[in-house]
């Protein structure tokens, strides 16, 4: 299996694309000022930095260097990037103190977004927990850890079954006017739950999964955003590193690695999707750049108020990652890579009703 991006100039014939001063490739200059885009209310970078997998537990296995991420997210910081996102349940607890030790000696100058909804049991997740009190006791940890006293974007992270969500959205709204949460943010929710929660405190951003694999969030929920004003936070914008293209139809994967579970990478998917990331590639080939910045740009472009959030623990592929605003898709683009995606018969993909549902 090649290195992330050693496909592109190997596979492609993209020797022109060498990684060229700074991270950047040919024609993408990663070192450009990184634009700013507002979602709801608040605004960030057009691009933030996914943090979740700077602690074991999900993708990687050991765990970074502390110290070399926390230098990654001053580096983000230096190239623009505004808008960092966390979790209390990445580690669990662990993450929030690699954000919180970065940036602290920028605190004002950026974003930081956070999330609750889980109970614990020590270090143990015991299931969803969004009842008020549990709320608040949540809250204090991911402020200490942090180590501020205010967290400028706090999401629910998975809607909680046995709790209102009017309840939820009313705690929220209790903090904010407390000044220790400035704007209220939910994750993975349907339309439906969106509505009653923006009825009782106005909810600034969704995060959910959306990608060039991922599409179902165009069933109902961008849409809804579009109608109350609420910005869209994707994550898992190259859809867990897939569309980087260093997946074959032969990668095999095992637990702990989070994708020995997820669908779309087992190998009947993986061999049966190869036309999408082989469509990706052909596009990047085009415009000159990598899959990945591709990928990302075609995201950009679908909506102002849409912010992806690609994590890396690699200072050259965070600014690749961040190349990806200078992708230059005409409406022609769009609709002709839409139309290719829509042709085809992919493998393991959430469908488009699942939008209706809290996941």
């Amino acid at each position: 299996m090649m290195h992330r991006r050693d496909f592109v100039a190997a596979g492609l014939g993209l020797a022109a694309a060498a990684i060229l001063p700074g991270g950047a490739r040919a024609g993408v200059p990663a070192s450009a000022p990184l634009g700013r885009r507002r979602i709801g209310s608040l605004e960030v970078s057009s691009l933030g930095l996914g943090c979740m997998s700077m602690v074991a537990g999900f993708y990687t296995h050991p765990a970074p260097d502390r110290r070399a991420m926390v230098a990654l997210i001053r580096g983000a910081v230096d190239r623009g990037v505004t808008f960092f996102d966390t979790a209390e349940v990445y580690g669990p607890f662990t993450d929030e103190e690699i954000v919180g030790d970065a940036l602290v000696p920028v605190r004002h100058q950026v974003v930081i977004a956070s999330k609750f909804g889980f109970g614990f049991v020590g270090n143990r997740v015991v299931g969803r927990n969004s009842r008020p009190e549990h709320i608040r006791r949540a809250l204090e940890g991911s402020l200490r850890r942090l180590r501020t006293d205010y967290i400028d974007l706090y999401y629910l992270h998975r809607v909680d079954p046995n709790v209102p969500i009017e309840d939820v959205a009313g705690t929220v709204s209790e903090l904010i006017g407390e000044g220790k949460v400035r704007h209220f943010g939910l994750s993975e929710a349907s339309p439906a739950t969106i509505r009653r929660a923006h009825a009782v405190q106005p909810v600034t951003a969704l995060q959910t999964e959306y990608s060039l694999v991922q599409r179902f969030a165009e069933t109902e929920v961008l849409a809804t955003c579009e109608e109350l004003g609420i910005g869209f936070v994707p994550w898992g914008p190259t859809h867990r590193g897939y569309l980087t293209g260093i997946f074959g139809e032969n990668t095999r994967f095992t637990a702990p690695d989070r994708r020995a579970s997820v669908p779309t990478f087992t190998p009947e998917a993986l061999r049966a999707n190869k036309p999408l990331l082989d469509l990706v590639r052909d596009w990047a080939q085009r415009k000159g750049v990598t899959p990945v910045q591709l990928s990302l740009g075609w995201l950009l472009v679908q909506k102002p108020w849409i912010v992806p959030i690609p994590g890396t623990t690699n200072p050259r592929h965070l600014a690749e990652n961040l190349g990806a605003e200078a992708v230059r898709l005409s409406t022609d683009d769009v609709q002709a890579i839409r139309a290719g995606i829509s042709s085809m018969q992919l493998q393991g993909v959430r469908p488009p009703e699942s939008a209706r549902t809290d996941q």
